[in-house]
């Protein structure tokens, strides 16, 4: 068996590279309620233990895909997860569907999967993965708890 193209890293730039800068408590990624909007249309809710609410739509958590290939795919254009491809240039604009999944599936005790309806099946949400990309105004990138901008934002 062929180990090549696996690196093995610390811990810690591992998760300097996902963007996780400091360990997420038990109950920051376990969930005491999760509402997934797929009649609507709308997307996922998730409340955690700790008490803090997430929400998702649809759409950014298809861009925001999990799977190697997605990832892969993300890394080589350059995007963050939930970052939209970029739409070719093309003469007459083409109609492409929402995206929204067909199917919900449990995984264990840890995760949640999609059936998105573009075909696409492979990718494993799961609590701790969510929870490190939740886009709320306390969480995002620059802004303290509070949801103010941080000093070197302003």
């Amino acid at each position: 068996m062929s180990h090549e193209g696996i690196r093995i890293v610390p811990e810690d730039v591992a998760r300097k590279a996902t963007g996780q800068q400091e360990e997420l408590s038990r109950e920051a990624i376990d969930p005491e309620r999760v509402r997934v909007h797929q009649s609507e249309g709308t997307g996922v809710e998730i409340v955690w233990k700790d008490g803090h609410a997430s929400h998702w739509t649809f759409a950014w958590l298809r861009a925001a895909c999990p799977c190697a290939t997605c990832v892969e795919q993300r890394e080589a254009d350059g995007r963050e997860p939930g970052q939209p491809k970029p739409e070719p240039k093309t003469a007459l604009p083409i109609f492409k569907p929402a995206a929204r999944p067909n199917k919900v599936h449990a995984v264990g005790r840890y995760a949640i999967s999609f059936d998105w309806n573009d075909g696409h099946t492979s990718g494993i949400y799961s609590w701790h993965y969510l929870r490190s990309v939740c886009n709320c105004d306390a969480c995002r990138p620059g802004t303290d708890p509070a949801g103010a901008a941080t000093p070197s934002e302003s």
